[in-house]
C-alpha cells in the first residue's frame, strides 16, 4: 500500500492501519488539505479487506485542536464555506462508517472538530493530561463533525446539550465519568491502544464488525441529516454579531461579551 500525503501519516501493522494526522506545530488543526488527506487516506484504508483494525491519533502531543481557525477566517462567501464543511461532512461519514474496528488515541488536546472526529471512533482512548473539549460555543457556533448526533449517541440529548452549551474543557477523568471516552491509560496512551488490540485480535472479529455495519446503516440516515442541518446552521451562526464577538475576543485574548444577536 503506496500512499503519500503532507498531513497525514499512514503506517499498516499486520491487520492494523495506523494513522496519524501530522501538523504538529499547528496542534494538528484541520485545514482543508489535512481534511481532504485525512478522507483519502482513510478511504484506502477501508478499501483493503486485510485490515480490520485502524488507530486515528495525532504527532506532536495532541490529537488535533479543531478547525484551523485562521484558514476559517478567510472563507469568503456562501460557496467557499459550504464547499469545506461538505468535506467535513464526507470524512466524519468515512469515519463513522468503517468497516473496521477503529481506535481514537488521544494526547494532548481534542477539541472542536477534533472532538468530533474522535467521537466518530468506535473506542476513545486517551491520555490522563489530555484536555476534551467540544468549544464552539465559545465563539458563537454551533458544533458540527456530527457534534450533535455523536454526542447524542454517547450521552443522550440532554446531558449533550448540556455539554455543548456549557462548553468547558474537561480533564480526561471527567470525560470518562460523563461516558464522553472510554479509557483513560494511567500511563502510556500507545500501551493501552497495544493492549486493546491485542483483545479485539482475540475475539471473533468479524461479527464484531458486522454489528457495526449494522448500527451505522440504520443511523445513516439521522447522520446525514444531523451533518445537513449543521451545515445549514453554522453559516446562519457566522452571520451573528456573537460570532464576531467571539472571534475578535479570541483574536485579542480576552473574555467575549455576548448579547444573544
Amino acid at each position: 500500500m503506496e500512499t503519500t500525503f503532507q498531513t497525514v501519516e499512514l503506517e499498516i501493522q499486520g491487520s492494523t492501519a495506523v494513522v496519524k494526522m501530522n501538523r504538529p506545530k499547528a496542534l494538528n488543526a484541520l485545514n482543508l488539505m489535512m481534511i481532504d488527506e485525512l478522507d483519502a487516506c482513510l478511504k484506502v484504508v477501508r478499501a483493503d479487506e486485510k485490515l480490520k483494525m485502524v488507530v486515528l491519533s495525532g504527532n506532536g502531543g495532541a490529537f488535533s485542536a479543531g478547525g484551523d481557525i485562521k484558514e476559517m477566517l478567510q472563507l469568503q462567501g456562501e460557496d467557499a464555506f459550504f464547499n469545506i464543511m461538505d468535506k467535513i461532512n464526507a470524512l466524519i461519514v468515512t469515519i463513522y462508517s468503517m468497516p473496521q474496528l477503529t481506535i481514537a488515541a488521544i494526547e494532548g488536546a481534542a477539541a472542536g472538530l477534533g472532538l468530533s472526529i474522535a467521537l466518530a471512533a468506535d473506542h476513545i482512548i486517551c491520555s490522563e493530561e489530555s484536555r476534551i473539549a467540544m468549544n464552539f460555543i465559545g465563539i458563537g457556533l454551533i458544533p458540527d463533525g456530527g457534534g450533535h448526533f455523536l454526542l447524542g449517541e454517547r450521552m443522550g440529548t440532554r446531558k449533550a446539550k448540556q455539554l455543548i452549551w456549557e462548553g468547558k474543557t474537561l480533564t480526561a477523568d471527567e470525560a470518562k465519568n460523563i461516558g464522553l471516552v472510554d479509557e483513560v491509560a494511567v500511563v502510556d496512551v500507545q500501551a493501552a491502544v497495544r493492549r486493546r488490540l491485542e483483545f479485539w485480535e482475540n475475539r471473533p472479529m468479524l461479527a464484531m464488525i458486522k454489528t457495526k455495519k449494522i448500527y451505522a446503516e440504520l443511523n445513516r440516515e439521522k447522520l446525514l441529516k444531523t451533518l445537513e442541518l449543521e451545515k445549514q446552521g453554522q453559516w446562519v451562526m457566522r452571520q451573528t454579531r456573537d460570532h464576531q464577538e467571539g472571534i475578535e475576543a479570541f483574536v485579542e485574548k480576552r473574555p467575549p461579551v455576548f448579547r444573544g444577536e
